[in-house]
C-alpha cells in the first residue's frame, strides 16, 4: 500500500446535476483523515465511489488495489433476526473469539442486549452494533459515513474514544471519516478536509 490514497479530478452527476466537480485530494495511509461538508455535498458519493458502489463520469483514484475495505453506512444494514453477536461474527468469521466478541460489547455497553435479536434494540444500540461490526471486520481502509448520528453525549464521546483506542493498536490502518460535525472531525482526525461545494449549491434561488 502507498503512502497516500490518491484521488484526482474526480466527477459525479445524478440526472444533469453535478455532486462532485473535480475533486482533488490525499487520504495520507495509517492515519484518520475527516471529509466535512453540509449535507448534499457528496460525501456518501463519494465513499460510494471509494466502495466501488459506485462509478465515476470521470477522474480516478490510486492506491485502493488489493486493499481490504470496512465501512459503516448511514443506514445499519444489520440482519434484524440475527444478535449483535452473531452479526458481528458474520464478518470475522473464526478470527475473533466469543469472548472477544463480547468483550467489545461490553466496552460499548452493549453487554445486556449481546443476545437479543437487532430488531428489538434502540436505534443508538444498533447504531454501535453496525460500528463494532465494521470495527471488528479485518480492513485495512475503514469508511465511516456519520457513524455516531443518533447517539447522545455520553454514548457519542464513549464510541468515539473506542474507535480511536481499537485504531492506535492497528498500525498502518487507515480511516476516512465524513461528518458534518466540525468537534466530531477535530476530535477523531488529524487531518480534515472540506468538500467544496458544487457550483449548483451556491447559486441563489430563483
Amino acid at each position: 500500500m502507498s503512502e497516500f490514497i490518491r484521488i484526482e479530478h474526480l466527477n459525479k452527476s445524478f440526472n444533469g446535476r453535478q455532486v462532485l466537480k473535480d475533486l482533488t485530494f490525499s487520504i495520507p495511509v495509517g492515519q484518520i483523515t475527516a471529509v466535512m461538508a453540509p449535507s448534499g455535498v457528496g460525501k456518501t458519493t463519494l465513499l460510494r465511489i471509494l466502495m466501488g458502489l459506485e462509478t465515476a463520469d470521470s477522474g480516478q483514484i490510486e492506491g485502493l488495489n488489493d486493499v481490504r475495505l470496512s465501512a459503516v453506512f448511514q443506514e445499519d444494514r444489520l440482519c434484524a433476526n440475527l444478535s449483535p453477536v452473531s452479526n458481528i461474527r458474520l464478518v470475522t468469521g473464526p478470527s475473533l473469539s466469543r469472548e472477544e466478541i463480547l468483550s467489545a460489547l461490553a466496552q460499548t455497553g452493549l453487554s445486556d442486549c449481546a443476545c437479543q435479536p437487532v430488531r428489538e434494540l434502540s436505534g443508538g444500540q444498533r447504531r454501535r452494533v453496525a460500528l463494532l461490526r465494521a470495527l471488528l471486520a479485518p480492513w485495512e481502509l475503514l469508511l465511516l459515513d456519520e457513524p455516531f448520528k443518533g447517539l447522545d453525549t455520553e454514548t457519542r464521546k464513549q464510541i468515539m474514544d473506542y474507535v480511536l483506542l481499537h485504531f492506535r493498536k492497528m498500525a498502518g490502518r487507515t480511516v476516512l471519516l465524513v461528518t458534518h460535525d466540525e468537534n466530531e472531525a477535530a476530535y477523531m482526525a488529524g487531518n480534515v478536509f472540506t468538500l467544496p461545494s458544487p457550483l449548483w449549491q451556491d447559486r441563489p434561488s430563483p
